[in-house]
This record gives structure tokens, sequence and C-alpha cells, in this order.
């Protein structure tokens, strides 16, 4: 449920809403908007009816929230949340795009990637260090060295990293190196793993399952909202259906879905979801038109030499293009895109 505390309710009428609910086992988290002051509070609704919570000094109303997501419902926080990573803004005005190669194959190969991506308006260098994959036999990574090399590109070129962390053991590791801590479409229900991601104090990005429906997706949020961690940014990148010309099928309606169901930044991986670089750009073009946040692009430097994902990963040219026309959508939008380099 949430308590809506009055527009002028002080901060003694908030703490004795607080201290009452904490008293009778309610889990509480407090939401301060511009217009008003909420407290959600998660545990037995059994409870409610001898706390008298609406006789209190301040309190305007209580309401339950239907929705199996508490704290990540657009009825827990009705403003947008923007997470900040160092001086920019994602789920503000301004539209970010986070590119690079699947993984981190070579210091040239990350480094040339950067600068082309940082030139073309890219703000976030994606790279995978530790590499989940299907076969066993396939490139898995260049582990700690390929997180030292995310960290060079970015002392270099200025962008932040997005990488993938791939299970609690290795957590801290890729916490020391990355801004952003992704949680691939594999591990978006390995709940013991989210609970340490939140602990981890990163904004996190969320892959969508290949197979998790909408709701699922945001009780996977909720796992990170609940240990504390509200940086939590959605990645819809495609789910598993019965077409098999395109690696997975993009799944745009989930993009004002979300909008209207959560308070969260939503993102778009074209890539991923579409798997054939020459439908990256007009995806990328449509997730924009949909209201998504910003993007997750595969960008490499010689797509047909990548160790992983090329045929889904676009030239640098081809991503310089792709930032002009996304740029061209924003104006539509009213949103911007950062300018290139």
């Amino acid at each position: 449920m949430i308590v809506v505390m009055n527009h002028g309710a002080s901060k003694e009428d908030m703490e004795a809403v607080i201290k009452k609910l904490e008293n009778t086992g309610f889990q509480v988290h407090l939401s301060q908007g511009v217009e008003r002051t909420i407290i959600g509070a998660i545990g037995d609704k059994t409870r409610l009816g001898s706390l008298a919570l609406e006789a209190m000094p301040g309190v305007e109303k209580v309401v339950p929230i239907l929705a199996p997501f508490k704290l990540a419902s657009r009825n827990f926080k009705e403003e947008d949340t923007v997470v900040r990573v160092g001086n920019i803004e994602i789920g503000g005005s301004a539209i970010h795009v986070m590119a690079g190669p699947c993984a981190v194959e070579s210091k040239d190969q990350l480094m040339e990637a950067a600068f082309r991506v940082k030139e073309a308006g890219a703000t976030i260098l994606r790279g995978g260090a530790f590499k989940p994959r299907t076969s066993p036999y396939s490139f898995q990574g260049l582990e700690e060295k390929g997180l030292e090399i995310l960290a060079e590109a970015r002392e270099a070129t200025g962008l932040y990293i997005v990488t993938e962390v791939m299970d609690s053991r290795t957590l801290p590791l890729v916490a020391r190196y990355a801004d952003i801590l992704q949680i691939g479409a594999r591990n978006m229900q390995n709940f013991f793993l989210l609970r340490d991601v939140a602990a981890a104090g990163k904004p996190v990005l969320l892959k969508r399952g290949p197979s998790a429906t909408i709701e699922e997706w945001l009780m996977a949020a909720e796992y990170i909202i609940s240990g504390g961690n509200q940086q939590v940014i959605l990645c819809e990148r495609g789910i598993r259906s019965f077409e098999t010309y395109t690696r997975n099928t993009l799944d745009l309606t989930a993009v004002p879905v979300l909008k209207y169901l959560t308070h969260l930044p939503v993102v778009v991986d074209p890539s991923h979801a579409i798997g054939k670089w020459r439908f990256v750009q007009p995806m990328a073009r449509a997730a924009v038109a949909a209201g998504a946040d910003g993007l997750l692009v595969e960008v490499h430097p010689n797509p047909a030499e990548a160790l992983c994902d090329g045929p889904q990963s676009l030239t640098p040219e081809n991503f310089r293009r792709l930032m002009e026309e996304l740029r061209q959508v924003g104006k539509i939008m009213n949103r911007t895109l950062p300018d290139a380099h």
C-alpha cells in the first residue's frame, strides 16, 4: 500500500507514520515528489486495519497497490525516475545511446570503437568482458583484462561504461570498473544476483528475459528496488516467438506499456532483438518514436572479423548515419540527442 501525505505535512508527521509502520513489521520506502510525499509500505496487509493511519496528522489517504510490483509501480511514484550516471541523466529529456562491440576483443578494437561512437554522439560505451554464450566452445570474453581495457577507454574518451555482471562471485570485480551494471536476459530471474546487485550501489541495466512477461520483468526490477537501489533502467531486447527470420521479436509495444505502468526509464536494444545489422537502424528509429529513453547498439570496427555477434553489429559509419537519423526523430518527439563531435 501507499500512504499519501498532505502537501503541508511536517517532517515529524512523516516520521511518526514511518515509525508506526516499521513497528508493525512493514518495510518502508519513501518517495518525495515535487507535489507530494508518498510512503510505501510492503508487508502483511491484514495488519492494516488496526493501524488507523488515516487518522494520523499529515496523512491524506491510504491507497492499496494492486499490482504485484509495488515499488516499481507508477502508483508508488508518479514522477519519472531519472538515473544519474556521472554528468548524464537517463530518463530525462535527452536520449542517450550506449554503443560499442558485443565483446571486448583487444585494446585496439575497443579503442577504435570507443572513439568512433563518441564522435557520433554516444555517451556510454558498451562492451562485454564476461560473455555468457550458448556454446561452451564460443569466445567467453577477456574477463578482468577486458574490464581493464574498458577502463582505459573511459579514461581516453570520457564515455561511461556499461558491462554485464554474470554472477555474485564476479560482481565486486565488475562493480570496481563499471559505471552501469548490466543484468543480462539469462539472469533476469537470478534473484540471488539481483539482491546482490541492489547492494552494490551502482545503476543497473536490467534486460528482459527472452520468455519473460512484462509483469515478471517488473518483478525482477522489484527485487533490486526493494533491496535499496532505485537506479534501475529497463532494457527491452526482444522476446522469443515462433518467428525464425530474426534473432528475436522486438516488442516495442512494451515501451509505452512500461511508461504507463512504471516510473523507471526504458531503453531498447535493437541489435540483440533483430540479429541482423540492416534492420537495426529502422528499429532504433521506431524505438525512439515509441518513447524509449535510450538505445543499446552494437558497433564493431570490422563486423566481419568480430568474435561474437558480427552479423548484428553496425560499422562505425552506419552508426554515424543512425545517430543523424535519431536526431531527426528526436526532434519530432521533443527529445534531444548529444551532438556529434
